[in-house]
């Protein structure tokens, strides 16, 4: 029999956020499935809020690393599934809270976002644990945990480039089509502006993340 449980697994996954939203894929329900065999080998079934993430490589890698960090795990194999698909109804009432809080509550309106000519500006800093995980922390001391490419993402809004510009920025460094990241930029700037960690001059701050992300697929 092996030493390490699925719970042991559950747990540490729920340390490992959500690249585009500071909520960890637990409770974001993008976890389908964990089995344990006898020799404590780890096999993770998964899905994504959307097929065409350009950051799907990076929350697999995420992934299997926080698996890695359980004691005992010996092989990793992490399976991503579509059927069923990701919504909403997937996420826990501590996600969905966490989503409401964050964007002031569910009537918060925020006021509308020019895509052509926002200049959207990084603020806040960033950490680097002792385990070498990655956080960006805004104005209140709020950490999210997030990866290389969130921090690379981050640091390119300098106020100086417009949203379409940083399209083609995020889409030369993830190696994907224009047309295939557009959608994933949009919601990656809400989701930073809802942590505090994004400003847009000319637009209220904290915006409300939980309409923002009725528009995912």
């Amino acid at each position: 029999m092996g030493t390490v449980s699925a719970k042991a697994v559950e747990d540490s996954l729920r340390q490992c956020m959500d690249p585009e939203i500071p909520v960890n894929i637990v409770d974001m329900g993008l976890i389908y499935g964990i089995d344990v065999d006898d020799s404590d080998n780890v096999s993770v079934k998964m899905t994504m809020t959307t097929r065409g993430c350009p950051l799907h490589d990076t929350l697999v890698q995420d992934t299997t690393r926080y698996i890695k960090r359980v004691p005992g795990v010996n092989e990793v194999k992490v399976d991503v599934v579509w059927d069923p698909p990701w919504s909403m109804d997937r996420m826990s009432d501590a996600a969905r809270a966490t989503l409401k809080e964050m964007g002031g509550g569910a009537g918060a309106t925020p006021a509308p976002v020019d895509y052509e000519r926002a200049l959207p500006q990084g603020v806040g800093k960033l950490l680097q644990q002792e385990d070498g995980s990655l956080a960006l922390v805004n104005e209140h001391d709020q950490a999210f945990m997030v990866n290389q490419a969130i921090v690379d993402f981050w640091k390119s809004c300098n106020g100086q480039r417009k949203i379409t510009e940083l399209v083609e920025v995020f889409a030369k460094s993830t190696g994907y089509e224009r047309g295939q990241v557009e959608k994933e930029v949009v919601q990656l700037i809400e989701q930073l502006r809802g942590g505090g960690l994004i400003t847009i001059p000319g637009a209220a701050d904290a915006p409300n993340v939980d309409l923002k992300l009725g528009t995912q697929g």
